[in-house]
């Protein structure tokens, strides 16, 4: 039986990290580590840092890491990307240059017998009236389609200008900390989710870049897997277990 591994939050092409290149190659020379062992590979949000499709224009650069997408792809391995609060503009190159699987909303599926409910995270529980307003916005196919009428050579580079702000922001005030139960938005989430849908058994979210491994119930934990800016964490399912790993190049791994 094959692996099914979580990531989430590399932002790549993030101008607020100077090594890029050795940023994208990190992740490929993990998704390549993987590629044999392998069933399906979930990609749980803001992998790029700002991603925006035109009808006939994608963002420059990240060739390593979709080749690297279409090579799993083409071996068989599913690879399924869910949009995040960065890169939420994707529409229908990366399904058919690259042959994953999009996801637009949370996501419920079996997986070995085991009930998973994975989403990025963003807009779940978060009850933020600024955040809320810019997500609104953001998802606004009239905001979206006058945003298309801006010539790319602007666009992108304000896009990415902007993700760059955001970063520098949190950089700022440090990695974020885990808030506690009682004040942290995805675990109030899961738990008034887990009420009505008591079948679930693994909660898998990204957006919190930190990392969470919470019991929720007798049969049903909570994970928050880091990010590929810092953590370079991972979660790995191998049919029986659930484990969260922090990549390591060199090491052999599950």
């Amino acid at each position: 039986m094959k692996n099914i591994y979580f990531l989430s939050d590399a932002h790549l092409g993030c101008r607020a990290i100077k090594s890029g290149r050795m940023h994208e190659r990190r992740l490929v020379n993990f998704l390549d580590s993987i590629k044999d062992k392998a069933a399906a590979i979930y990609l749980l949000g803001d992998m790029f840092d700002f991603w925006y499709e035109y009808k006939t224009v994608v963002p420059r650069g990240y060739t390593r890491f979709l080749g690297k997408i279409s090579e799993l792809t083409d071996r068989g391995v599913e690879v399924h990307f869910f949009i995040g609060n960065h890169d939420l503009w994707c529409n229908g190159y990366l399904a058919e240059e690259c042959g994953v699987i999009m996801h637009y909303e949370p996501l419920t599926v079996e997986l070995h017998g085991k009930e998973f409910y994975l989403a990025h995270g963003d807009g779940l529980g978060d009850p933020d009236v600024k955040f809320k307003l810019l997500r609104r916005m953001f998802h606004c196919r009239a905001l979206q389609k006058l945003f298309s009428n801006i010539h790319p050579r602007w666009s992108i580079v304000w896009g990415l200008n902007w993700a760059r702000h955001s970063r520098l922001i949190h950089e700022e005030t440090g990695e974020p900390v885990y808030k506690g139960e009682a004040e942290e938005h995805l675990v109030a989430y899961s738990k008034e989710y887990l009420r009505s849908h008591p079948t679930i058994n693994y909660f898998i979210y990204g957006h919190r870049h930190l990392l969470l491994d919470l019991t929720l119930g007798s049969t049903s934990r909570l994970l928050i897997i880091g990010d590929w800016l810092h953590h370079f964490s991972y979660a790995v399912f191998d049919g029986v277990n659930l484990y969260l790993e922090e990549y390591v190049e060199g090491e052999s791994h599950i």
